[in-house]
């Protein structure tokens, strides 16, 4: 935003600076023409004037020598012709036949204005042509034509658009420190309060944006710091209920199941049933406070991990490598084939316990939901800047409907209610790979079952 902010103020101000500069620029070279136009103008009355006055006494002598004389003074050229347009003057080089001056005689004689060109600018170096008739009226007797240098004038123009330039870029400086000073002011407190937003968004304690800029920015600083009070309270009231709740009801728990065992042995044969079914709702119960507190510190986790630089990496081939022998047990007992294939090492931006974690959740829920002889393959490879951890299996998977609600809190398909679980176990793999800027996406295998991709971002080599 102070980027763009910048960008704006600095559009403005060089634009106000070249509304400014070019016009002061124009006027500049403008009378630098005018002065230059001015006083060759002079000097051509002048020699008119000597030329006039030869053509009633017949006597040259004067206007040759102040011609010569001008001549070796400025480096002009002059030419005087009479009515007939023959030369009565020519020095500097410059001749009455020459075609250009053969044109300005031309328009003099005919007693025609005659326009010197257009204003000078510091790269002019062609001479100038200047015209005047002898006489006045219809008395024309002649006509004199100066070639003027305009290489003066022109480096006294780029002399002044020098200093009008630099004092416009020294304006723009100022006006661009000025932008810089004010952008500042306005935009430092929303970076403040932006940082307090993202940390307030990942779950942790907020810190108070400090107020600062305008009256309406310390205000808004005002509001959200009580707002994020107020949110902050909420959340951790409810992440204190959720996490008491499953630690307090343990004990209970544990001291139900004690005096259910106990009654074991005193129970007839015909209560066994009864007796099975209240050890497995135990059990159930104790895994699902099992995840409660799971998810409840993977969350903590995530919040941290989105707001905090926990720099953190491990080799994700060797991880599941690893994880699969410890799960070809379970997968034997369960009547499932897992395969492995880590392929080469992939350095993944993730710690070595929180992948195993992912890991154990995505082959507990392939061995569990898959069914008896299917066929679960764990995989790790790399793609572009992102290393893949992958786990298919060919089971009956789930309906292109039940895919979209695959990590949602306590959800499970109405095939697998009968099945022990709590519907927590992806909800925990996704807030652990939320909060290392990965993400966690379920689709169809072919022919059947399903596909989980965990996707994160690959770690630098720390060598």
């Amino acid at each position: 935003m102070r980027t763009r902010v910048l960008t704006v103020v600095l559009a403005f101000a060089v634009l106000a600076v070249a509304g400014f500069a070019v016009p002061l620029l124009e006027v500049t070279a403008s009378q630098r023409t005018q002065r230059l136009v001015a006083a060759r103008t002079a000097d051509l009355d002048r020699f008119a004037g000597l030329a006039e006055q030869a053509a009633e006494s017949g006597d040259t002598g004067a206007l040759t020598a102040e011609v010569t004389r001008y001549t070796q003074l400025y480096g002009e050229a002059v030419v005087v012709v009479d009515a007939r347009r023959a030369p009565v003057a020519q020095t500097g080089g410059m001749r009455a036949a020459d075609p250009a001056v053969a044109r300005l005689v031309d328009a003099a004689l005919r007693n025609q204005p005659v326009s010197p060109g257009g204003t000078l600018r510091p790269w002019s170096r062609a001479d100038r042509l200047l015209a005047r008739p002898v006489g006045t009226g219809t008395r024309v007797s002649g006509a004199v034509v100066l070639r003027a240098s305009v290489r003066a004038a022109a480096d006294d123009i780029a002399l002044r658009w020098a200093l009008v330039l630099v004092g416009a870029v020294l304006f723009a400086v100022a006006c661009g420190m000025l932008a810089r000073a004010a952008t500042r002011w306005v935009v430092r407190p929303l970076h403040r309060l932006d940082r307090a937003v993202g940390t307030l968004a990942a779950g942790l304690p907020p810190e108070h944006a400090r107020a600062g800029g305008p009256p309406e920015l310390r205000q808004l600083a005002a509001g959200f710091n009580r707002m994020a009070d107020t949110v902050t309270a909420a959340l951790e009231q409810q992440r204190r209920l959720v996490a008491d709740t499953s630690h307090q009801l343990r004990n209970p728990l544990a001291a139900l199941r004690l005096r259910v065992d106990s009654l074991q042995p005193r129970l007839p044969a015909s209560a066994g049933r009864t007796y099975t079914g209240i050890t497995a709702e135990l059990e159930r119960m104790e895994h699902l406070l099992d995840d409660l507190l799971a998810l409840a510190t993977a969350e903590h986790r995530a919040g941290e991990l989105a707001v905090g630089a926990h720099q953190a990496w491990c080799d994700a081939a060797a991880v599941t490598e690893a994880q699969a022998q410890l799960w070809h047990p379970v997968a034997e007992q369960a009547g499932v084939r897992l395969v492995s294939d880590p392929g080469p090492g992939v350095l993944v931006a993730c710690a070595e316990a929180e992948l195993a974690q992912l890991a154990d959740v995505l082959l507990d829920n392939a061995i569990k939901y898959a069914g008896r002889g299917a066929r679960v393959e764990m995989r790790c490879r790399a793609e572009g800047p992102d290393a893949v951890f992958e786990v298919r299996d060919d089971g009956p998977g789930l309906a292109t409907g039940e895919l979209t609600q695959a990590g949602t809190r306590f959800w499970r398909s109405e095939r697998h209610r009968d099945i022990r679980g709590s519907g927590l176990g992806l909800a925990i793999a996704e807030q652990l790979v939320t909060g290392r800027g990965g993400r966690v996406e379920f689709t169809a295998a072919e022919p059947h079952g399903l596909r989980v991709r965990v996707v994160l971002p690959r770690a630098e080599d720390p060598a």
